[in-house]
């Protein structure tokens, strides 16, 4: 298993974050790996109809902001959330981000 390069704890930045979490497409990411764990980069592009080099720029913004970290496994790269660094970095930030992201999400009706 390799690793990419990818901030350490101490080099990650709240303005990296927000930044890499104010794009829809980089916050539903977050939000799907945060449910399901970690997770092939590919699977996600086909249920968001994203491009592949599209995806993968969304992927390495939030892997340099160190909001996700990225292991190789052969030709697959693994993606999850870096919730415990955040957490202890940004205490209830990554929890707020998300659940204001659930309520501003449209409803069927609207």
């Amino acid at each position: 298993m390799r690793e990419v390069s990818q901030p350490t704890r101490e080099a990650i930045r709240l303005v990296d974050v927000l930044r890499a979490l104010g794009d829809p497409v980089r916050l539903e990411l977050v939000q799907r790996l945060d449910r399901t764990g970690p997770d092939n980069c590919s699977a996600a592009g086909e249920e968001l109809d994203v491009h592949q080099t599209t995806l993968s720029h969304h992927y390495r913004v939030l892997r340099e902001a160190g909001v996700t970290w990225t292991t190789i496994e052969g030709r697959t790269r693994l993606v999850r959330v870096r919730r415990d660094d955040l957490d202890n970095l940004f205490p209830g930030l990554l929890d707020s981000v998300l659940a204001g992201a659930r309520r501003s999400r449209p409803t069927p009706d609207h």
